[in-house]
């Protein structure tokens, strides 16, 4: 009895070790980023170390080795829960983001800023303002709401155009309007209507949720089997308080052609005030920009019918929430084109070349756009450029030193509808086979011009595609996906061509919407369109 009494002790601290182990190994597995082979060999080595912890305490009369195997089993033990912990951090953070499936329209009613109204219930009365097509079924989705806080269906009047619409509350004719939030700043481009949010005041705003439509992922040949996993993703950057689930403009428009086998990633920016067809708009030309109101389908369909491609994926990033991650980061080293201070923002000075930048410089330099002569198609630029500089980052062995605030900062940052499973089988590949990337970056150009886009109700500041430079991503963007490879020098070829076409493009920015300022001077009406 006394024999197997020395041996209890010993037991329990073994099996203890091993219990955190197994425990360890099981998370390993169902995170699914973690090669088999590699975690074959982690289990070896971890079964080695609890043999050899029994070894040491097996016999609890032999109090040294005892109390050796006690400590090593101590220190084991507290390993294996904190690598537990850091799975299950990975694990949260990328099922947090990934798969999303859902967009959330933050409809609002609108009264009068002098109104006395302080609920829906105050208005069953009055007669609402709906526009007649623009984002009717949210609009309708809200009215619906309305009737039901206000006891009764309320009176709906209809309005062909934004401007309508407001002048309609203004002038009286309805007491309310229902209206899609994000029109408010497309709204206030407007001649006349800058001041709108001061003459309007919200009452209250209903949240409309919508399921994002799976996109029809396009099935390899056999003739295509050797051309690596290809991904197409619409990267949408958004600089929002209200969330990444909400509706809004989208103020990077980049589309991503990501070949997993040869490592190639190309980058095409288009500038937001692009002058395009909109998928849901009939055929009429609308600012790119605008199709993130309608929602990211209406984004990923309407780039896909300007580069005759099917982007199957989004992945969106809040760059007021990328400051975070870049900081948790510890930094990153972003390249520059130019040498400038911010227009934005006071006392940031940026270097040609290399600047090692914490998240507020980057998120400054991203946002730039007044101090270049290429406007919006070098913001364009920028933007891509922190996002290389946080990849290169996070695949740099440094990520380890912050590895936990990194994962808190990635919720609320990023969200994407690749589905948790795609993502783990990416990190795995990139484990299992190493390897650098070769990311590409490349802004398509286009001419400056007045013209109503679809959305709005008059004319406005817009950019005319220079197809040269649309066909120029379609090429590189097959290459990719036929693993080929693209450099930064073929993607810089045209550039001089590019600068001259800018040229043209702020002289014709110069056209305004505003009547009185056409009087003006060319350097007055200039800045007008830029602001645009």
């Amino acid at each position: 009895m006394k024999k197997i009494g020395k041996h209890i002790p010993g037991l329990i601290v073994m099996l203890v070790v091993l219990a955190t182990a197994v425990v360890f190994v099981g998370m390993l597995l169902n995170m699914k980023v973690i090669p088999t082979k590699f975690i074959a060999v982690i289990s070896l080595v971890m079964l080695i170390l609890v043999l050899i912890v029994g070894a040491l305490v097996w016999n609890a009369d032999k109090k040294i080795r005892f109390v050796l195997g006690v400590l090593i089993a101590a220190i084991l033990g507290a390993a294996f829960i904190l690598g537990s912990m850091y799975v299950y951090q990975t694990h949260s953070a990328l099922a947090d983001i990934s798969g999303v499936n859902t967009e959330v329209t933050e409809v609002g009613i609108y009264v009068r800023a002098d109104d006395s109204a302080d609920s829906i219930a105050a208005t069953a009365d009055y007669v609402y303002g709906v526009l007649t097509d623009l984002d009717r079924e949210n609009s309708d989705k809200a009215i619906q709401e309305v009737d039901s806080e206000a006891g009764k269906s309320v009176k709906v009047q209809e309005f062909a155009g934004l401007t309508e619409l407001v002048d309609g509350l203004l002038n009286g004719q309805t007491g309310a309007i229902v209206l899609n939030s994000a029109y408010l700043s497309v709204i206030e481009e407007m001649d006349g209507y800058s001041d709108v949010s001061s003459r309007i005041r919200e009452l209250t705003v209903k949240k409309v949720e919508t399921t994002i439509e799976p996109q029809q992922t396009e099935q390899k040949s056999e003739d295509s089997a050797d051309k690596g996993t290809v991904y197409t993703i619409f990267i949408s950057g958004i600089d929002s308080r209200s969330g990444l689930v909400a509706k809004s403009r989208s103020d990077s428009n980049i589309v991503a052609t990501v070949n997993t086998d040869t490592h190639q990633v190309l980058l095409v920016s288009t500038p937001r005030d692009y002058f395009v067809p909109l998928s849901i708009s009939g055929g009429q030309k609308d600012k790119l920009t605008h199709a993130g109101i309608y929602g990211i389908n209406v984004c990923m369909d309407t780039l896909g019918m300007l580069y005759n491609e099917d982007i199957n994926y989004y992945f969106r990033i809040n760059f007021a929430g990328f400051e975070q991650l870049i900081d948790a980061l510890g930094g990153i080293t972003v390249y520059s084109d130019y040498e400038f201070d911010s227009k934005n923002e006071v006392g940031y000075h940026f270097n040609q070349g290399e600047n090692q930048m914490n998240g507020e410089q980057a998120l400054i330099f991203s946002r730039e756009r007044y101090s270049f002569q290429e406007g919006d198609r070098q913001r364009g630029k920028n933007q891509m450029a922190v996002i290389k500089g946080v990849i290169n980052k996070a695949l740099s062995p440094e990520l380890l030193k912050n590895y936990s605030s990194v994962l808190s900062s990635i919720q609320g940052c990023f969200e994407t509808n690749i589905s948790y499973e795609e993502i783990a089988g990416i990190l795995q590949k990139q484990l299992n086979n190493g390897g650098d990337w070769n990311i590409v970056s490349y802004s398509v150009n286009g001419t400056g011009d007045t013209q109503k886009p679809y959305s709005m109700s008059q004319k406005a500041y817009v950019m005319i595609p220079d197809e040269s430079t649309v066909q120029k991503a379609e090429e590189m963007m097959k290459k990719v996906r036929d693993g080929e490879t693209v450099s930064q020098e073929e993607a810089d070829a045209d550039a001089s061509a590019a600068a001259a076409t800018d040229t043209d493009t702020q002289s014709a920015a110069a056209e305004t919407t505003d009547t009185a300022a056409q009087n003006a001077t060319d350097t007055q009406a200039a800045d007008s369109g830029a602001a645009q």
